[in-house]
């Protein structure tokens, strides 16, 4: 028996924060391409509203822009006031913060600033959401977490604790929720080759990926298990890292990546 169709599943309207450039604004365009309207999240209304016009013009679906910091007090009304009168049948959590260098030379607003992005708005949009798919019996939720939530990684210590947050919300969430038929799943991605990405690195990381294969990737695997890793050479290395070396080579592993693609 085939699966419904996306929009059936997932729709008529989806929920992306962080959803204007880079990674966000690759799971907008290809949630736009499977035929679903959006409220694209951001802080910045400029290109916020660049990419909304693009998704219009392209695909001919509807889009509302929320622009406001989701770690701000506020900004969450702001979102559930553009949902209210739509039912939203997916969210994706992407919106991140990722202070790199050691951590006792990072600003504390700064590590503070992290753990709420990254973790308390992507608990508090699932909190907000997730109820009436469960009442309706279907719909999706995305955590945008990364490979490097998968062990702590030197160089990008509340990064990598704030993924793996997500990673452990996920995972619960997915099984909570089965019953219900709302779809849970948590994205470990690698590199991704964003202009964020290209910014603050010296060099490309071996397996870094596109923006797009990533969400695609992430809409593909929604409904068939609780964590995705994109692209082949990174579904290798997680393996090797998780399953077969010890926790303590994996920790240097990542954190010599790090130190040598980050820019001084």
């Amino acid at each position: 028996m085939s699966r419904l169709p996306f929009t059936r599943l997932y729709g008529p309207w989806a929920i992306v924060a962080g959803g204007s450039e880079g990674l966000g604004a690759a799971f907008a365009s290809e949630i736009a391409r499977r035929g679903v309207h959006q409220v694209l999240v951001a802080r910045s209304p400029e290109p916020l509203e660049q990419t909304a016009a693009r998704l219009r013009q392209e695909h001919g679906v509807e889009v509302i822009t929320v622009a406001g910091d989701l770690a701000a007090p506020g900004t969450m009304d702001q979102i559930c006031a553009a949902a209210a009168d739509r039912e939203i049948g997916l969210v994706v959590a992407n919106a991140a913060l990722a202070p790199q260098g050691s951590f006792l030379d990072t600003a504390v607003a700064e590590l503070a600033g992290t753990v709420d992005l990254n973790c308390k708005a992507s608990l508090l949009l699932a909190r907000a959401l997730l109820p009436d798919m469960a009442r309706r019996g279907h719909g999706g939720m995305v955590f945008v977490s990364s490979l490097a939530g998968l062990q702590g990684v030197p160089g990008l210590a509340a990064y990598s604790a704030t993924k793996a947050y997500l990673v452990s919300l996920g995972e619960a969430l997915w099984a909570e929720l089965r019953p219900a038929g709302v779809d849970v799943l948590t994205v470990c991605a690698g590199a991704v080759i964003t202009p964020g990405y290209q910014q603050a690195t010296r060099r490309q990381a071996p397996g870094a990926t596109s923006p797009e294969l990533v969400a695609a990737t992430a809409l593909d695997a929604l409904g068939h298990g609780f964590r995705v890793v994109p692209g082949n050479l990174n579904r290798v290395s997680a393996f090797a890292l998780q399953r077969l070396a010890p926790r303590r080579a994996a920790i240097a592993v990542f954190g010599r990546a790090t130190a040598a693609a980050l820019k001084d």
